[in-house]
């Protein structure tokens, strides 16, 4: 089932997205994932539109919207590539007309999601954060 999110289940968000954003992202140092959990909390969740993807009560993933970008898409890595991501992507799709998005050029394998789902690249720069490429990539051009 998927649901709006709720206060209480912030440690279970900054978990998933914690231990997911690592996993996904092993060119990238895990401390900098760390370093970014208090702004997770205080500022990113807080400002999107959040929904979660719960199963026997027990929250398995979610995604976040803020506007029409897609902030924030994670499964936990226990639970991944069983289509809960899909499933969760389309139920974004239902919140917007068309979304966009920001992704590592070194993460293949959410890159490749993301083509699967429709999604294609529209441009091409470097994160500011972390001095990596990353693609922008739109549901629609």
């Amino acid at each position: 089932m998927i649901r709006k999110y709720r206060k209480d289940d912030i440690e279970i968000l900054l978990d998933i997205w914690l231990r997911a954003s690592i996993e996904a992202h092993d060119f990238i140092a895990p401390d900098f994932w760390r370093s970014q959990v208090n702004n997770m909390r205080n500022i990113y969740i807080p400002a999107s539109e959040n929904y979660v993807y719960e199963r026997e009560s027990k929250v398995l993933g979610f995604y976040s919207l803020h506007e029409n970008t897609l902030a924030a898409i994670f499964v936990s890595p226990e639970n991944q590539r069983a289509g809960i991501g899909k499933q969760l992507m389309n139920h974004a799709k239902k919140q917007r007309e068309n979304i966009v998005l920001s992704v590592y050029k070194e993460n293949e394998p959410s890159f490749n999601f993301y083509l699967s789902q429709g999604f294609t690249v529209v441009s091409e720069q470097i994160d500011e954060h972390t001095g990596r490429q990353e693609y922008t990539m739109s549901t629609s051009i």
